[in-house]
């Protein structure tokens, strides 16, 4: 059967278990990403100390946007199996790329818990006594990486042997430049002055762009056109997964605030030592007092901000209701989903790949702090 012809959906399957897709993308990436590094050895033995930093980084991670990828193609008819394990790997590449330089960009000492791949770097000259400036190094070395990991990403999608429609092209391509400018308007908004009337405009502009889409909706939308999906599909797909993304990233921007390291990989209150203008900092600037809307503003992302400063701005946002109002934005946003939900209920989906989506959608929002 054709990819035009396909079925919209297949009722009859139900979605592959989470863990199970993770499984089979994971085992596709270290087959490939060490493919890749006995060919890079063939150049250099150098490269092993280019790639095994990726090796690492790309081991890690939920897989949610290639548990997307993969579910879009199932829910569109496609089988499950290495075409779309390799697609799927081929998206979480191209987010490990993004990872990579959006830790150069924040300055973030850490991924996960470990050191993110620029100061792993950085170490390994400092360590060894190098010549040059390891600040330098690690960066140059970071940047190169996640530019491998692009390129690396190009070449497993290629692997897929799945028909490349114009569909396809055009899912792939949104998935990917889309990214690049969501990157773009975030360092955008941290560097201009935004006047508060504008700011929450501007942060769900960032908020949709940077993370709704390309974790949530392009996935989908590019497993589902590998699958030869048709606009009904497509549409009901991005009405369920815009508000799901949406979500995600307020949830994530309480978690940057409120979240433990244990849980997120990051130092407490991180956000606002980087001085990330939010939605939830767009709503302290709008409820807290004048003058302390003043303060918060003039302390957020400040140098030398102290612990002490730190707590007072965590207690504000919570004393201020603005805490609460993200918990209300988050479960509106989730209520809106259901809206996508019920209209893959009208094109036929099982009622346990339904329940698959419901509930992944309540753990990527509902994620503790």
């Amino acid at each position: 059967m054709s990819p035009a012809a396909a079925p919209s959906v297949t009722p009859a399957r139900p979605l592959t278990a989470p863990e199970a897709v993770r499984t089979a993308v994971d085992a596709r990436l270290l087959a490939f990403l060490d493919s890749a590094a006995a060919g890079l050895r063939e150049v250099s033995p150098v490269a092993d100390r280019l790639m095994e930093p990726l090796r690492a980084f790309a081991s890690g991670g939920k897989r949610v946007r290639a548990m997307l990828t993969w579910w879009g193609h199932e829910l569109a008819g496609g089988a499950p199996g290495e075409a779309i394990a390799s697609a799927a790997g081929a998206v979480e590449l191209l987010h490990a790329a993004a990872l990579v330089h959006d830790d150069v960009i924040d300055a973030s000492e850490t991924r996960r818990g470990a050191p993110a791949v620029h100061a792993r770097f950085r170490q390994e000259h400092a360590s060894g006594g190098w010549d040059g400036d390891p600040a330098l190094y690690g960066t140059s070395a970071a940047i190169i990486a996640g530019d491998l990991c692009l390129a690396l990403s190009e070449e497993l999608f290629g692997t897929t042997g799945l028909p490349v429609t114009a569909e396809v092209r055009a899912a792939h391509d949104a998935l990917r430049r889309d990214v690049m400018l969501g990157q773009f308007l975030d360092i955008d908004l941290e560097a201009q002055p935004v006047p508060r009337a504008e700011l929450a405009a501007r942060a769900s502009e960032v908020l949709t762009h940077k993370t709704a889409l390309y974790t949530v909706v392009q996935p989908l939308a590019l497993g589902a056109a590998l699958a030869g999906a048709g606009p009904a599909l497509l549409r009901a797909l991005r009405a369920y997964g815009l508000p799901v993304g949406r979500a995600f990233q307020m949830r994530d921007d309480m978690l940057g605030v409120f979240g433990e390291p244990e849980t997120t990989g990051k130092p407490a209150g991180d956000d606002l030592v980087q001085g990330k203008k939010t939605l939830l900092v767009a709503a302290v600037l709008e409820r807290a007092e004048p003058a302390e809307a003043d303060w918060f503003e003039s302390r957020l992302g400040a140098p030398g901000l102290t612990p002490a400063e730190l707590a007072e701005m965590t207690a504000l946002i919570t004393a201020c209701g603005a805490a609460a109002e993200m918990e209300a934005r988050i479960e509106e946003e989730r209520a809106a989903a259901e809206t996508g939900l019920a209209a893959l209920r009208e094109l036929g989906v099982a009622p346990e790949s339904l329940r698959a989506l419901g509930e992944f959608a309540d753990r990527l929002t509902h994620r503790r702090a």
